[in-house]
């Protein structure tokens, strides 16, 4: 693992198919480490351990389910949180404790912000950081490019033109945010987060907005 902000540890890369890559990201908390997104990485789990553990594991979809989530729970006793739409897939490997369908605040400091589109239960969480930033994790509702900018996690063929409006909606609503830091789950450059600085935020959005539309045409 590699630290990338004051509070905010990157997992070493994976690839759980050719062509997608992926890592999860641990939050230190004095109250209890949360971990986004999920990893396969055993060895990463026993760094996890080195940093106080996991207290929580948040999810962004469904396609993060693996084995490594009832491990994660039983090292740490971690809970488990997610859309309770994508219930049954988590419940393959472990029933979430905590489930949520609806933009709400957890833990004092996470806003859970349901982006459906590019599955049902799809979400994204911005946090409150004690160091004065904004996080915002965004599964892969919106994922960072080769190119350095981000597009919307629409699949042709496996995405159907209702879930490209789905998904459109959920874009305007993270415009409206203003993260410091973005973090996706999936992501096809040299790194799967950026720093964002003041009003820039909109802007890179409305790009993948336009993608996104443009190839409905």
């Amino acid at each position: 693992m590699q630290r990338v902000q004051p509070d905010v540890w990157e997992t070493e890369v994976e690839s759980p198919f050719p062509g997608l890559t992926v890592h999860a990201y641990l939050l230190i908390r004095e109250a209890g480490n949360v971990l986004f997104y999920n990893t396969g990485h055993r060895h990463e789990i026993e760094r996890m351990a080195e940093l106080g553990g996991v207290a929580y594991q948040y999810l962004s979809h469904r396609d993060e389910v693996g084995e490594t989530l009832a491990l994660i729970h039983e090292r740490f006793g971690a809970k488990l949180a997610g859309h309770i739409a994508e219930c049954d897939d988590f419940a393959r490997v472990r029933t979430p404790e905590i489930l949520f369908e609806n933009r709400e605040r957890h833990l004092d400091a996470i806003e859970v912000i349901p982006t459906p589109g590019h599955s049902l239960g799809s979400t994204c969480y911005l946090v409150d950081s004690p160091h004065g930033k904004r996080y915002l994790f965004t599964g892969d509702t919106l994922y960072r490019t080769q190119d350095g900018g981000w597009r919307a996690g629409f699949i042709p063929g496996h995405n159907t033109a209702e879930d490209r409006k789905t998904l459109a909606e959920s874009l305007r609503l993270l415009k409206t945010l203003e993260p410091d830091v973005v973090f996706s789950s999936a992501f096809s450059g040299e790194a799967g987060f950026q720093e964002v600085a003041p009003g820039e935020w909109p802007g890179l959005v409305d790009r993948a907005l336009d993608e996104l539309l443009e190839q409905a045409k």
